[in-house]
């Protein structure tokens, strides 16, 4: 069979593949227990069900315009002005199906072949993918300190005349991390002044532990013209626990949402307007669900964090926010694929191996299940890892005996 060049290129996603896994497994009757997963547990917000309810019994599920419907993006410019202390029009914004549709009709929109997008690690696995699928180049940059902050000298050094655009998650997946205002504020004007694109990806920004405020980039801007090139990635999947509804948006200048309208109008359209009035639903109704999510997760992390650190040989930083926590493993095994089909294999308990993350060494652990998962599943863990644990482990009923060194 003959594939293009971009085809070829282009490998599955890592998480999806695993995801799968895990619902084999379950179906097999196997005990899975999934700590690689960023899909939140809790129940979708009522607003959004009984907005889905009433567009669903007037019967009109139509066509939506391709930018979006204008109740969503006017719950979008309500959104941005109390979340990013910015008054923007109709349009500025584009609604996406997902924030990842809005990532990668923003990277068709400004970057051309050879050009360089680049990244803090570690990093969402889709970036460079996503860059590769517009025939660009994903450049990591990863902190010269060894931890997860990045400081603006650590993007400054890896600039070079083919970059075109960066791109920030904070908080980051798969670390946690939330940057500081200082960093914020340093790539924002390093961006202004190099002419370069800055995409926000703020798919985690009200999902913050310890009392910490989410972090708007506006707040260091200058230019607010027509030559702005500042792009804010958000969507519901995260906050809302809306993934399945696939409702995301970007705000940016206006000619730049008009490049990326045209773009996703002959890509998929506008995503569903049933979809759509949910998302509405969520943003403009009571927050509750939000906050309910927020410190069933801060619990959650304190949680993790505790068994993790019961392990001698396990490093691990304690994220700021976000659904997980990237803990390095290299003292029992250096190759994190390895390492993560080992504990499958053994112990049944599925981690996203580090190395897809941009670190080898490390595996992804996502504390957004329940409490009694993220203790087995440790517990687990240290029992197939730890040498010093006792010989035998009981699953259910079932007995293992370790016969491995």
């Amino acid at each position: 069979m003959s594939l293009s060049e971009i085809a070829k290129s282009i490998s599955a996603s890592p998480t999806l593949a695993l995801n799968e896994k895990a619902a084999i497994l379950r179906e097999k009757g196997d005990p899975i227990i999934h700590l690689g997963g960023g899909e939140p547990k809790s129940k979708v917000p009522m607003d959004a069900l009984m907005a889905t309810a009433a567009h669903l019994n007037t019967g009109e599920i139509r066509y939506a315009p391709a930018d979006g419907i204008l109740p969503m993006k006017q719950a979008v410019i309500r959104y941005t002005e109390e979340y990013y202390h910015r008054h923007v029009a109709p349009e500025n914004v584009i609604i996406s199906s997902g924030a990842k549709q809005a990532l990668m009709v923003a990277m068709q929109a400004i970057l051309n072949q050879q050009e360089e997008i680049l990244f803090p690690a570690p990093y969402w696995v889709s970036y460079p993918e996503m860059a590769k699928l517009v025939g660009a180049i994903g450049v990591p940059a990863l902190p010269e300190d060894g931890s997860f902050y990045p400081r603006i000298e650590d993007i400054e050094q890896r600039v070079g005349s083919y970059t075109k655009a960066i791109i920030i998650n904070s908080p980051n997946n798969p670390s946690g991390a939330m940057y500081s205002e200082e960093f914020i504020s340093d790539v924002v004007q390093f961006c202004e002044k190099k002419n370069l694109y800055l995409i926000m990806d703020d798919i985690y920004h009200r999902l913050i532990f310890d009392g910490k405020k989410p972090i708007s980039c506006y707040d260091y801007a200058k230019d607010f013209s027509e030559n702005s090139k500042l792009i804010v990635i958000n969507g519901v999947s995260k906050q809302y626990a809306m993934t399945g509804f696939r409702i995301g948006w970007a705000v940016a200048s206006k000619k730049l949402i008009e490049a990326m309208t045209n773009i996703q109008a002959h890509q998929t359209s506008g995503p569903s307007v049933l979809l759509q009035k949910a998302a509405v639903g969520a943003l403009n109704g009571i927050q509750s669900s939000v906050d309910n999510l927020r410190m069933t997760l801060e619990n959650n992390r304190n949680v993790m964090m505790d068994y993790l650190n019961s392990f001698e040989g396990v490093r691990v930083s304690q994220p700021d926010g976000t659904f997980y926590c990237f803990a390095d493993f290299s003292n029992y095994m250096k190759d994190s694929t390895k390492l993560s089909n080992f504990l499958i294999d053994k112990v049944q308990v599925l981690t996203m191996p580090g190395v897809d993350f941009g670190l080898e060494g490390y595996l992804r652990l996502s504390y957004c299940g329940s409490i009694s998962d993220i203790t087995e599943g440790i517990e687990r863990m240290k029992w197939a890892l730890d040498l010093n644990s006792p010989n035998e482990l009981y699953i259910g009923d079932r007995k293992l005996v370790r016969d491995w060194a």
